[in-house]
């Protein structure tokens, strides 16, 4: 292990975490996806299984080359980044790979594989907004030069994704409001924000439940909205498989392979994965999952607060918590906390390129943490 350690830098502790995450995912995942192996590939689970790990060792050399690279680097090229994103999504609200009422994919030539480009948008967002915030430290106060060049990129990319994936949209407008609360942008012009946004979703609201059929997303977000208030069973179906695998769990679970409602949950190893993995190893590991998740937050604030730059602290914090409140919201869904949404499991949900992006994320977490690292040993050694 202490071979390891040398070739791999910044917070160990993080990368015990997602060594940890992985190998919960590689178990769940096996097990999951029993049903779409029979109506896929004849039953043949081991073909996603195989997938799954050749996706996760790839993800693990993301963050490894990730993290090696300065992260200053990411600041140069977010910019490059958010103007790639604004036609990226364009081009997949008109021509994208439509699954699920939404046209969330691109189809990457010659491969057969599909991201979603929100992913690849998310990512850039964050990065620039931590990048703008330590540009203009002396003039967030001023709304024009200071505040609108940072929250239009915001309103843009979030508009743009907001269409096809409400969830992701709000949650990556809600993170990029704490970033730059964090970074110190003048609060009366959060507030503004906030309202408008607040009022906005409530208009928007209004004109899902008086025009459902608007397109086939709305109708889907009223039914969903009215589901969950109301908890209509007949309509629930999802939510309520969820819950019955939660309960039959129990402390310990049914053990590795054991879950029943993994015949009966159509996003079993995705959407859901939170579901089955509590059905298996039980009350006990679905704290162990929180706990882990809640862990990453925290190192990732102390990378965040030990880094002398503004840019990497808040690029630090910004990434740790999208990632931890995507979990928390994957979580809350299938505990019925919160209506259902598409938002997977970070590092656990069986997936393709969105584990790269999380590994890329995650990467550059660890990237912030390194230079942190030698930037304490240069001045210790300076002071002996």
């Amino acid at each position: 292990m202490k071979a390891v350690f040398n070739y791999i830098k910044g917070d160990k502790v993080i990368w015990v975490i997602v060594l940890l995450l992985s190998l919960v995912s590689v178990l769940v995942v096996y097990s999951s996806v029993e049903t779409l192996a029979y109506r896929s590939h004849s039953g043949n689970a081991g073909y996603f299984l195989a997938k799954h790990l050749i996706i996760i060792l790839f993800g693990f050399l993301l963050i490894y080359l990730t993290h090696n690279i300065k992260y200053t680097f990411f600041s140069r090229v977010s910019q490059v980044a958010l103007y790639i994103s604004v036609p990226l999504l364009l081009f997949t609200l008109l021509k994208g790979v439509n699954e699920g009422n939404a046209n969330r994919w691109l189809q990457i030539p010659g491969t057969g594989l599909t991201f979603q480009t929100s992913d690849f948008a998310k990512l850039a967002l964050l990065i620039y907004v931590a990048r703008m915030l330590a540009i203009k430290q002396t003039q967030l106060s001023d709304f024009k030069n200071g505040f609108l060049p940072i929250i239009i990129p915001v309103i843009v990319i979030c508009g743009l994704i907001f269409p096809s994936n409400f969830s992701t949209a709000f949650l990556l407008f809600v993170n990029c409001m704490c970033i730059m609360f964090i970074g110190k942008a003048k609060m009366t012009h959060l507030f503004i924000t906030v309202g408008v946004a607040v009022a906005f979703a409530g208009l928007f609201l209004l004109l899902v439940f008086a025009f459902p059929h608007i397109n086939n997303r709305v109708s889907t977000w009223k039914s969903r909205i009215e589901n969950f208030s109301k908890g209509d069973k007949a309509d629930n179906y999802q939510a309520d498989q969820a819950m019955i695998a939660i309960a039959t769990g129990g402390p310990l679970g049914k053990g590795p392979g054991n879950s029943t409602q993994k015949n009966f949950l159509p996003q079993a190893s995705s959407d859901f994965i939170y579901s089955i993995l509590v059905e298996e190893y039980g009350t006990v590991m679905a704290v162990m999952i929180i706990f882990l998740y809640l862990t990453f937050l925290y190192r990732g604030v102390r990378i965040a607060t030990r880094n002398p730059k503004t840019f990497g602290s808040l690029m630090a914090i910004g990434l740790s918590l999208n990632l931890v409140m995507q979990a928390l919201i994957n979580m809350c869904v299938a505990v019925h906390l919160i209506p259902v949404t598409g938002q997977p499991l970070p590092l656990v949900s069986m997936g393709g390129t969105s584990i790269w992006f999380t590994s890329i994320a995650v990467g550059i977490i660890l990237s912030v943490s390194r230079e942190t690292e030698n930037t304490t040993v240069n001045i210790a050694t300076a002071t002996t």
